[in-house]
């Protein structure tokens, strides 16, 4: 009798078709999951800046990107931008995404501070986005344009 060596033709044509299969799953699943973090990780970066901003205006100063962001207009992940009345006790952290994947590059995250009714210290944030709300964070209002 003879010994079989090795895998036959058939055999190996069916771990690639396997293959194949898995990659047409797992590739866009994939780029998905890079786009969603990418975004979060936008909006870890201007909630970082929250506790600055938040300093600022209870200061009585307006806020800007040199006392919130210590002058940083760019991160890894974001451009940022920052507007801001102490008076009002109102303004706005703005990330424009940079270096993320086709769906989200160049889309914004902005977090906005509603003024408070009696003073500026206990001001509300919400959270808006341009991106799709495939890959808007939770808490996140998604507007997709």
């Amino acid at each position: 009798m003879k010994k079989q060596q090795g895998f036959t033709l058939i055999e190996l044509l069916i771990v690639v078709a396997i293959i194949g299969i898995l990659a047409t799953i797992a590739l866009p699943q994939y780029s998905k999951y890079q786009a969603r973090s990418k975004v979060t990780a936008g909006l870890a970066e201007i909630s970082a800046l929250k506790v600055p901003f938040e300093d600022t205006i209870n200061q009585g100063t307006a806020p800007t990107l040199a006392n919130v962001a210590n002058g940083a207009t760019t991160t890894s992940n974001c451009t940022l931008a920052v507007t801001g009345t102490a008076a009002t006790g109102e303004g706005t952290l703005t990330c424009t995404l940079l270096n993320a994947p086709g769906p989200v590059l160049g889309k914004t995250i902005t977090l906005s501070r509603s003024g408070a009714a009696t003073g500026n210290t206990s001001g509300v944030w919400t959270c808006a986005t341009t991106v799709n709300a495939d890959y808007s964070p939770r808490g996140c209002t998604a507007s997709g344009t």
